[in-house]
């Protein structure tokens, strides 16, 4: 293997070695009442969301409908659970992806390092937000997940070309565009979609996105994810489901099944995350309409 896809491999353990440890000691800390086993379907949409998130569906926009849909966390806390809970996932799927395709080595390390900075800085915003505008913003996200839904299955996407690095203007351009995506990362906005455009767009070869869109995940949100964890902006036990039954899901779909007819699965997803979305803004409306009056 490239000598410096091992030292990638090794700071992407490093990494996720400092986010487990940091979660292990804020769970201590705060042990939650509830209790830290998590329910049967916890673990179940972590192992869904994650299976098809490995074949390039994303798991943001269908675990966050799922978790209102279903009121499994309340939804100021859905931005933080996302990114704890899916986090070592993406660090599975990264490892499997990194190795196997070939990307320009230095284009990949530094479109990873300005997402994990755009999410150290977003993690700090959103982990301070109050209910309403979460909800906006989650919404929001929602709506861009749905249309980026919509938009794969009518072919409506840029193609791409054929690089498999970045040069001049177009790496500073592609460094500028996933420094965004980490920060909206943060917000619950899954960054695989908007990469997988900012890269065609720049003239790369597709492939070489799924490399860069899930390198960057693996470190921007353990390194996001503490700043969640810090504020305890997240819900714990949930978390843990995610992350438990996310792993055997990458597993299974990047080994064993490898790749599947997704054309209608997207469009139940466009509706599903539609509904959610309009769901997440009207009781960001509602919380508006019983909020006092100020002065």
């Amino acid at each position: 293997m490239n000598p410096a896809k091992l030292i990638l491999f090794a700071a992407l353990l490093a990494t996720t070695v400092v986010f487990i440890a940091a979660w292990a000691r804020s769970v201590r800390r705060r042990r939650p009442a509830s209790g830290l086993g998590p329910t049967a379907l916890e673990m179940a949409v972590g192992f869904v969301t994650n299976f098809f998130d490995t074949l390039g569906i994303g798991s943001f926009a269908p675990t966050t409908s799922i978790f209102k849909l279903k009121r499994m966390v309340p939804d100021e806390r859905i931005p933080g659970t996302l990114n704890v809970g899916h986090a070592l996932p993406t660090v599975a799927e990264a490892l499997v992806f990194i190795a196997i395709v070939n990307v320009g080595m230095a284009t990949l390390v530094c479109l990873i390092a300005a997402s994990v900075a755009g999410a150290w800085l977003g993690a700090g915003v959103v982990a301070s937000w109050p209910r309403r505008k979460v909800q906006i913003g989650m919404g929001a996200a929602l709506l861009a997940a749905a249309g980026l839904f919509a938009m794969t299955n009518l072919h409506l996407l840029p193609g791409g070309g054929d690089a498999l690095s970045l040069q001049g203007g177009r790496f500073a351009a592609g460094l500028v565009g996933n420094f965004a995506l980490g920060a909206l990362m943060t917000l619950g906005i899954g960054l695989y979609a908007p990469c997988m455009i900012l890269v065609s767009l720049l003239g790369m070869n597709p492939i070489a996105a799924f490399p860069i869109m899930m390198g960057s995940c693996a470190f921007l949100m353990p390194v996001g994810s503490l700043r969640f964890i810090e504020k305890g902006s997240y819900s714990p036990r949930t978390a843990l489901g995610l992350a438990v039954g996310g792993v055997p899901g990458v597993l299974i779909a990047a080994f064993i099944v490898k790749s599947l007819p997704l054309t209608a699965l997207r469009w139940g997803v466009v509706v599903v995350v539609l509904y959610a979305a309009g769901a997440m803004l009207r009781s960001a409306r509602q919380a508006a309409d019983i909020s006092p009056p100020r002065g």
